[in-house]
Order: structure tokens, then sequence, then C-alpha cells
């Protein structure tokens, strides 16, 4: 029977192994290329009948009943069988068994090697595709959030001490372009992997008369890969594939990283809608950001997909082995977590806001108006670094007797440089200070608009 043989079969002898049955499958998780590896059999199909290898006739006849096993497969009335191995002999062998052995003539100059290869391929394009998208729609939110504090101010941090003081939607912002590399690296990725493999057999093409040129165009590749031994063991993309998603995965758990600390007590610069919190099973008082430390806790799984991608392809003899089954394990499990990941940032995003009475109350702690300061005595002709050396001076005598810098009066000031003037009170405040930021991309409100508005627009056009 047709569901009961493998397409090897014949060639070993013995009994199929239980054990060895589930072992080698794939069908598990492969089962949903099945879209793509139709769409991959019916371009075949067609240009193996262009080639006069099999007619028109037949050609219509596999289309059909190709479509029909889509369609059961979509409806889930498709019964899979693990004798089948994968998606590809599954889809086949049912063909089969609709149109006898004219569905026999399909795999006519095809190999599982360059099929499967070209299929990850297809999904691949298509699945960029809808991350981008995803992508798109957290930058948005973050930029609907960012033109609502324009001009609210809070602290920026390095080394997670205070700083100096930015514009609240200037630091939203800063994961809008981090967001955008991500965006732009799965464009590069999707540009290098649309190339058809399929044609090129096991590992060295055909006798037969394929064009290969014909089916990527059917199949909306922008050109056929050059050499059948590198066609059908190249995983490069895949490996490149999970490294933008753990980039991804790295930017998301940063900015989750940051709103856990902000929607703690320690800080309360945000609040979080409870519909991504949780609480305790003991302590009913708790307000858990577990949602944000889920997205962090994800992105090791992400990284560990990319280790394993890695490992798999390090010592892969030429040409094709059967190791690269499991690359489609850890691609779909990158995806499948950056894509989870990404649709619950932007829901978090939506639902947060900023506690902007709370931040300015605490704006006065971490002397952030030091820098400014400094390049104050720039402006009046002192050299960077003595300039440096003296607000440092100023601050440590602020610390000793517990004041802020705009609390020194102008005496104390002027002992410690005599071209600081009267005007110092007019920079001496993180509000003043986010005011005077002059460089293009700086943190404050005039630059923020500017970024807001360009972000709106940018975005729009995707």
């Amino acid at each position: 029977m047709a569901n009961s043989e493998k397409s090897w079969e014949k060639r070993l002898s013995g009994e199929i192994d239980e054990l060895a049955v589930e072992f080698v499958e794939s069908l598990s998780y492969d089962r949903r290329l099945y879209k793509v590896d139709i769409a991959g059999s019916i371009a075949h199909a067609q240009m193996l009948a262009d080639q006069g290898l099999i007619t028109k006739a037949e050609y219509g006849q596999i289309k059909k009943a190709l479509f029909e096993i889509g369609d059961e497969i979509a409806a889930g009335t498709f019964e899979f069988n693990k004798i089948h191995e994968d998606i590809h002999m599954a889809v086949e062998d049912a063909l089969i068994r609709k149109i006898g052995d004219i569905g026999k003539k399909l795999h006519t100059g095809r190999s599982r090697n360059d099929q499967v290869a070209t299929d990850i391929r297809l999904w691949m394009r298509d699945e960029i595709e809808l991350m981008q998208a995803r992508i798109t729609l957290l930058q948005k939110a973050l930029v609907k959030l960012a033109d609502q504090y324009k001009t609210d101010i809070m602290p920026a941090y390095t080394h997670l001490q205070r700083a100096q003081p930015i514009v609240i939607g200037a630091y939203l912002l800063s994961f809008v372009e981090q967001f955008e590399r991500d965006w732009r690296r799965l464009k590069n990725c999707r540009d290098l992997l649309n190339v058809s493999p399929l044609g090129s057999g096991a590992v060295a093409g055909s006798t037969l008369p394929l064009d290969r040129e014909a089916t990527a165009a059917l199949l909306g590749f922008a050109g056929i890969t050059y050499n059948s031994i590198d066609a059908v063991a190249d995983r490069d993309f895949c490996a490149e594939f999970i490294f933008v998603c753990s980039l991804i995965a790295t930017h998301l758990s940063r900015l989750a990283e940051d709103w856990i600390l902000y929607c703690s007590n320690e800080f309360g610069f945000i609040t979080i809608d409870d519909k991504y919190c949780t609480s305790s099973s003991m302590m009913p008082q708790k307000r858990n950001p577990d949602m944000l430390e889920l997205i962090r806790g994800k992105t090791g799984s992400v990284y560990g997909a990319l280790i394993a991608i890695l490992t798999i392809l390090k010592a892969q003899p030429s040409t094709y082995n059967r190791d690269l089954q499991e690359d489609k394990i850890h691609v779909f499990k990158a995806a499948d977590t950056v894509d989870l990941s990404l649709d619950m940032a932007a829901a978090i995003v939506h639902g947060t806001r900023f506690n902007t009475t709370r931040i300015a109350a605490g704006m006065d702690r971490g002397f952030l108006d030091a820098t400014a300061l400094a390049e104050y005595l720039v402006r009046k002709g002192v050299p960077f670094r003595e300039a440096h050396g003296i607000v440092g001076s100023l601050v440590a005598q602020c610390e000793k007797e517990d004041i802020r810098l705009v609390e020194l009066t102008l005496e104390q000031f002027q002992v410690a440089c005599n071209r600081i003037e009267a005007d110092i009170v007019e920079i001496l405040d993180p509000g003043k200070v986010v005011t005077q930021y002059k460089a293009e991309g700086a943190a404050g409100p005039v630059q923020t608009a500017e970024q807001v508005a360009y972000w709106t627009r940018k975005l729009s056009e995707r």
C-alpha cells in the first residue's frame, strides 16, 4: 500500500522499526510547510509539463489534486502518518492515492534535498514579511506613546546611575531606532535567501532538461542558486534569520528590563495596564510585570536556537546530511517566540503610561544638570577638561552640604571659577537643560517633536 511505504523502502531489506520511525520523522513539526510545499510542487509540475516531461493533462490533474490536499490539510481532515517521515512524502503519498501513477511523476528531476531547501526559503520569505509587520506595529505604538510625552522629562541612566535629563519621548524613540535596525536586517536576510535551489536535485542536478529559471519565476524568486552542491546544503540563511531573531529578542529584553525596573515601587516611573500583570498566590498586594519578565526570559530560548543551528552547521561534511532536518526545529522556535513577544510588547506599550508628576518630583536628585554646567563653562572660554574638574569639585561640595547645584550661591560658584556669572541660574535645572540641547538627534523637546513627526510619516508609508 502506498500509505505504508517509504520513498526509498525498496532499497533496504527488513521490516521498518517503529523506534526508527519515531526517531527519523519530522512530520510532527514540518507539516506547517504544507502550503509552500504544495506551491513548490505545482510550479515544478508546470515546468515538467512545459519541458515535455509530463503532459499538460497530467499537470492539470496533479495541480487539481494538490489543491485538494491543501484544502484538506487546512480543514484539519487530512490524516498524517509518521511513516511518511516528512511533509513532502505525506503530500506525495496523498497525491498518488488520489490520481494513481500520474502522481508518481511529480518527483521527476527532484530530490527531497532541493525540495526542502526550497520550502524553507519560501516559508521564511513569508515569515520575514509577517515579522516586519509586527515590528512596525510595535514601532507605531512606541511613536504614539512618545507623542504623548514630547516635553515631559525623566532622568537618563548610564551604568544605571543618573546621568542627564532627557525627554520621555526621546527615550521611547530610542527603541524605535533599535527595532528599525531589526526591520532592515530582516529585509537584508530576505534579499539574500530569495534565490531558488529547486532543480539542484540530490546534489548534482539532473540529466533531464529542467528549466530552473522558470520554476524560480513561478515561485517569485529573484533568481536561482548556481552551484547544486552548495544549494542543497546551504542553511546560512537559517543561521542569519535566527541571528536577527536573537537581536530582536535582545532589544525586546532591554525594553522589558527597563520597564520591569520602572514599574517597581523604587522607581515608580510607569504604570502598566493590569491586563499585562499578575498578582501573587500568597501576597495580595503584589502587582507583578510577569509579561515583561517572560519577554526577557524567552530571549534565552532564541539564543539557544542560534547556538543550536550554528552547532549543526559547524561540522557538516559536503553536501546534504540528515542533520539538516533539525534546522526547522530551531528556525520555527525562534520565529514563534519572537512573533509572540513582539505582539505582547506592542500590547504592553499601548497599555502603559508614564507617571510624569512622580518623575518630575525626583528630578532634583543625581545632579542631572552637571554636564550642562560644564558646557556653560566651555561657552565662557574654559577648556572642557578644566570645566569638568571644576564641576566635579562643585558636585562634591554639594554632596557634603546635602544641597543641589542650583542652591549654591553666586559667590560659591565664583570661588570655583571667576567666569561664572549671574546667568548661571538659567541652566541649573533639568527642565531648563533639555530645552538647551542643540545637536540633531539629542534628547530635547524640539528634537523629539521632529523625530516623532519623522517616524509617524515613515511608518505610515509601510
